[in-house]
């Protein structure tokens, strides 16, 4: 036996070894396992906020073209410009279309006197003329009012077509678009439009879940952080949150708009600036709380464990509210206590 411990010495060590660790190993586990963590009771200051990013719109904004295609024959405004509200922006060849009301007009002198001339007609013998030919000029006068009528809608056609060949903008604002900005060519109304937007109703837009939009409603604050304006905050109000789904998004989500206050709408905004919103959805100062976490229920009520880590005791509470994550504790818990998990 001793002479098989002398030269198998290594080999029971190695045994010895690996027990060890084995041993060492199981007991750290299972000393993990009983570990429970604790927490320390305080009186803090909760507040729940909800973020959101958004982009710079306008209320105001509109895209005009032409009704019809023609010859572009000026174009009064440029890029960057301000225009008022009712301004002619540019105009169309308005030659041929003249001419054309001329023509229509001219036809509606000819059918007017010819309906005249056939009133006048059937009124000096009506008497004198049998029965078959009073009523062929009845039809004949009726003919003429038709044809009469006619006349009249050509010449109100064209007279749109007349009003249609310069292009006005029925909003005040800045130019920021216009496709063609040289006179002289031809355009169809899909090739040259003009874009014009009132800065003075720009409103911060965000896009809200289903879950953060039904805490949201009019007339609530909140702060914006402009990425171009990272050193201050500036304050938001909200106006409008939409009924529907906004369309073009993966998820379902909802418009938000706030309207700026006038110590934002002083800075120099542009369309499509981005920027990040915070609603503070509740605020408690200096209340007693423990994570949701260590919060138990039963058939009692509401309890928490007190005690030791090895000898937890239930100890009953009453709370009011959770905020970000958080219990407000009302009654059975006070400061510097140590719960248990």
């Amino acid at each position: 036996m001793k002479s098989f411990i002398k030269k198998r010495w290594y080999l029971i060590l190695f045994i010895l070894i690996t027990i060890g660790f084995i041993i060492y190993g199981r007991n750290s586990a299972s000393s993990g396992k009983e570990k429970v963590e604790s927490y320390t009771v305080k009186r803090e200051n909760l507040k729940e906020v909800l973020s959101l990013t958004g982009e710079i719109n306008a209320d105001e904004r509109v895209s005009l073209k032409f009704q019809t295609s023609g010859r572009l024959a000026w174009v009064g405004v440029k890029e960057g410009d301000y225009v008022k509200k009712y301004q002619t922006l540019a105009t169309l060849d308005k030659r041929d279309i003249q001419n054309r009301l001329n023509k229509y007009l001219n036809s509606y002198s000819i059918s007017r006197n010819n309906f005249e001339q056939e009133k006048d007609d059937f009124k000096v013998e009506p008497f004198n003329l049998s029965e078959t030919a009073r009523r062929s000029a009845e039809r004949a006068l009726e003919n003429n009012q038709f044809s009469l009528t006619n006349t009249v809608l050509d010449v109100e056609y064209q007279n749109l077509a007349l009003e249609y060949s310069a292009l006005w903008t029925p909003i005040e604002g800045i130019v920021t678009h216009v496709a063609t900005p040289f006179a002289g060519v031809n355009i169809t109304p899909a090739g040259a439009d003009f874009e014009v937007v009132n800065p003075k109703t720009l409103y911060f837009s965000v896009t809200a879940e289903q879950a953060d939009v039904i805490n949201i409603k009019e007339g609530m604050k909140g702060t914006i952080n402009f990425d171009a304006y990272p050193e201050k905050k500036y304050i938001g109000e909200v106006y409008y949150v939409s009924f529907s789904p906004k369309e073009g998004e993966t998820g379902t989500v909802y418009e938000v708009r706030l309207k700026l206050d006038e110590k934002t709408m002083e800075l120099p905004l542009r369309l499509r600036m981005t920027g990040d919103l915070e609603f503070v959805l509740k605020e408690r100062d200096g209340v007693i709380s423990i994570p949701a976490s260590y919060l138990k229920k039963d058939k009692k009520g509401s309890y928490i464990n007190t005690g030791s880590d090895k000898k937890k005791i239930k100890q009953y509470i009453n709370y009011s509210e959770e905020v970000d994550g958080k219990y407000i504790i009302t009654d059975g818990l006070t400061e510097k206590t140590v719960i248990y998990d």
